[in-house]
């Protein structure tokens, strides 16, 4: 894991930015009085990548409901660090095409292999239920798969007492973290392959680089 003092720790990097002439971005994590917070970056002084920058910020925030401190920081309003969703949230905002409109994942999502549609409800305090609408065979296995999805990607906790809750341990709800979350839900194995080599394409290359 790469460490810059100024900046905090790299916890996640896009070596080619498709959308913004190939440059590197990168998410790193600081320490604040308050909690962790993360500050998007790259190295590149192209014209515009200061632009690019600013744009994936936002887009965190409204994919992720994440907030900004005065210094420009993201942080979520728990506080808390949510290092494995927030990690995955850099990647969904650098996926984002500037010349979109970027929109919350509603807390809804098509199963295609069941044809069920799954609605994840929030309990409060952080506590959100996964349930079905329609008609399948294995209709509660979905349901433990999108769980275990969502537990997993969320680094939340699994409610033991039933089938289908699972909450996130600061005891906050996060929406739109789950509504992004859900989309990968069912096929988690294939999200942690994809930032294992994610993770292994480069390092965030230096100005002279870019």
């Amino acid at each position: 894991m790469g460490q810059t003092l100024e900046i905090g720790t790299r916890i996640e990097l896009v070596p080619m930015d498709p959308h913004f002439q190939d440059i590197s971005l990168a998410l790193y994590q600081q320490a604040h009085d308050r909690g962790p917070v993360f500050l998007v970056h790259t190295y590149s002084r192209k014209d515009g990548a200061g632009q690019r920058i600013d744009f994936v910020g936002k887009a965190m925030q409204v994919l992720g409901g994440m907030e900004v401190t005065p210094e420009g920081l993201l942080h979520f309003p728990c506080w808390s660090g949510h290092v494995l969703a927030v990690k995955r949230l850099f990647l969904e905002a650098c996926k984002q095409n500037p010349n979109d409109d970027v929109v919350a994942r509603p807390g809804k999502i098509l199963d295609r292999k069941s044809g069920l549609q799954i609605p994840v409800l929030s309990q409060g305090e952080g506590r959100y239920r996964v349930t079905a609408e329609g008609e399948a065979k294995g209709v509660d296995r979905r349901i433990r798969i999108f769980r275990g999805g969502l537990a997993k990607l969320g680094e939340m906790e699994v409610v033991e007492e039933t089938d289908d809750e699972v909450v996130f341990g600061c005891g906050v709800p996060h929406d739109a973290l789950v509504g992004l979350l859900l989309v990968r839900a069912p096929n988690v194995r294939a999200v942690i392959r994809e930032e294992e080599q994610a993770a292994s394409r480069g390092m965030l290359s230096a100005p002279s680089a870019q």
